[in-house]
């Protein structure tokens, strides 16, 4: 009876451990999809053509690039040591292996949003604060972001 005890909590501790890990995990993935909704899917949908200009909406997509964009060292403090399930990106492990490196590629990001934050006003300036921006996220996914499928 003992011996089943200990294999039964040994089991839950070891399911509860998984979980978290795929909470981190689910945590970093769900940080990256939302600066992925204002960055493609309303600013660079912008600058193609695909959505109408409209001043509105890029002022909150650039607000919340840069609400997300400073949430990013903390929220890959941890290393989950798994993908989220059915993910199409991943993180690579040299985050973890080179953490001091990884946030380094963050005050750029930051920086290249302060520079347009407020000063876009029609389509030829946010095609300017799009590649501005997104040449630096991209200086980070190069070598820190995997691709899974």
């Amino acid at each position: 009876m003992k011996r089943t005890m200990i294999v039964a909590c040994t089991l839950l501790l070891g399911a509860g451990a998984v979980m978290a890990q795929q909470e981190i995990a689910v945590q970093q993935d769900n940080l990256m999809r939302s600066q992925a909704k204002s960055m493609y899917g309303v600013i660079l949908k912008m600058t193609k053509g695909e959505l109408p200009y409209n001043q509105k909406a890029v002022d909150e997509a650039i607000a919340s690039l840069e609400a997300d964009v400073a949430k990013i060292a903390k929220t890959f403090e941890v290393n989950p040591k798994q993908d989220v399930v059915n993910a199409t990106y991943g993180s690579s492990s040299k985050v973890w292996q080179n953490k001091a490196d990884f946030d380094s590629k963050i005050p750029p990001v930051q920086k290249a949003i302060a520079a347009v934050k407020g000063k876009v006003k029609d389509l030829a300036s946010l095609k300017a604060a799009y590649t501005s921006i997104n040449d630096r996220c991209t200086d980070c996914h190069e070598t820190y972001r995997l691709k899974l499928k």
